[in-house]
């Protein structure tokens, strides 16, 4: 399928206008205050492209400013480096997840024991944990651990460090040995409850099993982020949310635009071909879909149901994070998979459309099978097309009536330059693609191609190109802050 189907019309090319990039030495939005309201100018003028190539010096000398509040959109892999380098930036960063993980060792708890998948949830909080002491780094290192490949060696490993054996508690002062131990073996117990499943603890990890255990002792998932980033001792004010905050097993589906529909997050960005086997999330290796994604949805079989779609309810503490931060984040990752999952849900697209801050997408370097083929305003359009809850159920589409008094007899239409629109007595308004996205952040040597014209339709001015070795999953040291330094110009 072109790119014409993911966008809106290209502009006329008559006046091709080009892209605006701005030097890092100019601030994209002076913190705390924000952007003027994006103009829509019926002639599109826009500068030069220019392109950082160095990051900018740091200078000890002058007074920090107040830490600026951000919401970050992402999975549990790609945007992990930068939430290690961005807390030594600012720690008022609220992390907002999904639940719909069924890859590695998350799909056999989730297989065995039900609930929702809490990998991309544990490897956020251990990117947060505490790393200031030989005790906090122990921690880390134990709930970081996965057991070996072999069955009958993780097994044997497992059995050690949940009887209190093993090395790795070396390090780990009494009180939290027995508050992580305890956790531990109230998930084991739950799995012995179950003897007609045989649980398999090739590859698992240490951290999902205490995660997963802590969720099953106090019914919650909101009490397990909590318990366990007091036992990582994650600052307070950063907060890991789960778009979805339930009890309940979800599943991702997606529909394909030839009508195919796909059952599950892994079968969606990284087949395994039904074997259990680590997944490298850094390999596009995996066979291209036979069509291009048109909506991601969640699933679920609770109540003795088939397998069927669902429309679960957004965790209330995200959208009062929304209402609230200093800058909203869609980070780099699986498109679909990672990111996409939490926009889809009701109150997500209306709030963001409604707040005037920041609104920063961080471009893939590389296409993955899931966006085979995308340009950047491709990634912008399915972003667009998601928040506004387009395709699927007509009754989660995202409208907004607004009664309209017609001023010229006779006419029955009216057009205006900041929403698609189609009146009668009412305008039914959806959201543009730059009242979900103002900023761009584009790898200066990436492989997603920057489509000018169908940019400046969507109405995004303001593009940044860094080196791509500072959206890669492995930042060097100061990568990720420099990224939030150059959006706040801070220097």
């Amino acid at each position: 399928m072109a790119d014409s189907c993911l966008g809106p019309p290209s502009i006329s090319k008559a006046s091709p206008p080009s892209l605006l990039l701005r030097p890092p030495s100019q601030s994209l939005f002076p913190f705390p205050s924000f952007p003027k309201p994006i103009p829509r100018p019926l002639v599109l003028s826009m500068a030069s492209l220019q392109c950082s190539s160095s990051p900018p010096s740091i200078s000890n000398s002058s007074p920090r400013p107040s830490q600026p509040s951000l919401l970050v959109f992402s999975g549990g892999t790609a945007f992990n480096g930068v939430a290690e380098e961005l807390k030594k930036l600012t720690t008022r960063v609220a992390h907002v997840l999904p639940v719909s993980d069924d890859g590695g060792s998350t799909a056999e708890i989730v297989r065995v024991l039900g609930g929702p998948a809490v990998g991309d949830i544990r490897s956020r909080c251990l990117r947060l944990s505490d790393q200031s002491n030989a005790e906090a780094l122990a921690v880390r290192r134990l709930l970081g651990h996965r057991l070996p490949l072999d069955p009958q060696d993780a097994k044997s490993q497992w059995y050690d460090i949940v009887g209190g054996e093993h090395s790795f508690w070396k390090g780990v002062s009494r009180p939290y040995r027995e508050t992580i131990r305890a956790f531990l073996v109230y998930f084991q117990n739950e799995i012995l409850r179950r003897p007609n499943e045989s649980f398999c603890f090739s590859n698992g990890s240490i951290g999902n099993f205490f995660f997963a255990g802590a969720r099953l002792f106090f019914q919650s998932l909101d009490a397990a982020i909590f318990l366990f980033s007091r036992v990582s001792d994650i600052p307070a004010e950063s907060l890991v949310l789960p778009v979805i905050s339930t009890n309940d097993r979800l599943t991702l589906g997606c529909e394909l635009w030839d009508g195919t529909i796909i059952r599950g997050q892994n079968e969606i960005s990284h087949p395994t071909n039904g074997f259990m086997q680590p997944i490298d999330k850094g390999c596009s290796s995996a066979p291209a879909l036979p069509s291009r994604i048109k909506r991601v949805f969640y699933m679920s079989s609770e109540g003795g149901k088939s397998l069927h779609e669902v429309f679960p309810m957004v965790n209330a503490s995200v959208l009062d994070q929304l209402s609230n931060v200093d800058c909203i984040v869609y980070a780099m990752g699986s498109l679909f998979t990672s990111v996409c999952p939490s926009l889809v849900l009701r109150g997500i697209g209306e709030i963001i459309s409604s707040r005037n801050c920041p609104k920063v997408l961080l471009l893939n370097g590389t296409h993955d099978r899931e966006t085979s083929g995308f340009s950047a305003s491709g990634f912008i359009t399915s972003i667009t097309d998601t928040l506004n809850r387009k395709y699927g159920d007509p009754d989660s589409c995202l409208e907004n009536l607004i009664d309209h008094s017609i001023q010229h007899r006779g006419k029955t239409s009216w057009f205006s330059p900041g929403c698609y629109t189609f009146f009668y007595l009412k305008c039914v308004t959806f959201p543009m693609p730059n009242q979900y996205i103002n900023t761009l952040l584009v790898p200066k040597d990436g492989q997603i191609p920057i489509d000018v014209q169908c940019l400046a339709s969507q109405g995004i001015f303001d593009v940044v190109c860094v080196l791509i070795s500072l959206l890669l999953v492995a930042f060097g040291l100061n990568s990720g802050s420099y990224i939030f330094k150059q959006l706040y110009g801070m220097s």
